[in-house]
């Protein structure tokens, strides 16, 4: 069973039958087909079902020669909006299965972003098409298990400016040392080590969050599970169509990255409100776009 059905209103005591209950329910009738080659030349079928407004779960699998269906595996889904980043991406394959991971190094984290794909079918048919053609964007997204609410740092319109100033001349210094500027280097360094000491020296005497604005971070083993920590932008409270659970799709805007986070309302730790701050553990997806023909 996978774990973050949870977060878009299943319960966590479902039973194997259950979810074969579910998978086969969402076979017979889904709301969207996609067709393709899998990269061992096999046929390659995504069965979308939408399971509330914005998530849903996707089955994967093949069809066998009498007709009949074969599920290699199933995910739960929430679809993000927008573009999120526009930085190079990679797409390399799980090797268990027929799933796949986007990859990029977004300076805005400064570390590398790595995501679970959503679009495989989409993928496999651009990339038999053009093998040479690249993503232009990811639209990013996410489920969380857990989270809380947090009130958010008070700042002034001054404070405001400064911290995107900040942001975007760190941005510089980071493009400028990934071409080997050392004197970016070198800036970078001293930077991290300045504030290094500046919070070592505050935190004696005051809340962790009442320093750290937001954060973006890897949790646990998985590579694609994220700690976050960011500004609530919007928010919507939606019902599971089986189950009549109740999830909240989450705006978050962290590291001025933008994406959408759904959460069952049972996991989520205080009441969210735009301008407030969610904090929780994270398993990335991602929407990869392509360019127009």
């Amino acid at each position: 069973m996978h774990s973050y059905l949870r977060a878009i209103g299943f319960q966590n005591n479902m039973k194997k039958s259950d979810i074969e209950k579910l998978t086969d329910k969402i076979v017979s009738s889904p709301d969207r087909i996609e067709v393709s080659e899998d990269s061992m030349g096999n046929e390659f079928v995504e069965m979308t079902k939408e399971i509330a407004p914005g998530a849903g779960i996707r089955v994967c699998g093949e069809y066998a020669e009498d007709g009949t269906f074969h599920t290699e595996y199933y995910y739960p889904y929430v679809e993000g909006d927008g573009i999120t980043t526009q930085e190079q991406i990679e797409i390399e394959k799980h090797s268990e299965k027929e799933s796949y991971a986007g990859v990029c190094d977004e300076m805005k984290l400064g570390v590398t972003l790595i995501f679970y794909l959503q679009n495989v079918a989409e993928y496999l048919s651009e990339h038999h098409r053009n093998p040479k053609m690249r993503p232009m964007s990811a639209t990013l997204s996410a489920l969380s298990l857990n989270g809380k609410i947090i009130m958010p740092i008070s700042k002034n319109e001054k404070q405001i400016q400064n911290t995107k100033k900040n942001s975007q001349d760190r941005n510089y210094l980071i493009a400028a040392a990934r071409e080997g500027d050392e004197d970016a280097i070198e800036t970078l360094t001293l930077e991290d080590m300045d504030m290094y000491t500046t919070i070592s020296r505050k935190i004696q005497k005051n809340d962790i969050f009442s320093l750290v604005d937001t954060y973006f971070m890897p949790y646990g083993v998985e590579c694609d599970q994220y700690s976050v920590l960011g500004e609530i932008t919007e928010f919507r409270l939606v019902t599971n169509d089986i189950t009549g659970e109740k999830v909240y799709i989450l705006t978050i805007l962290c590291n001025e990255l933008t994406f959408d986070v759904c959460i069952n309302e049972k996991d989520l730790y205080g009441e969210p409100q735009v301008g407030r701050r969610f904090k929780g553990s994270i398993w990335l997806q991602g929407y990869i776009n392509f360019p127009e023909e």
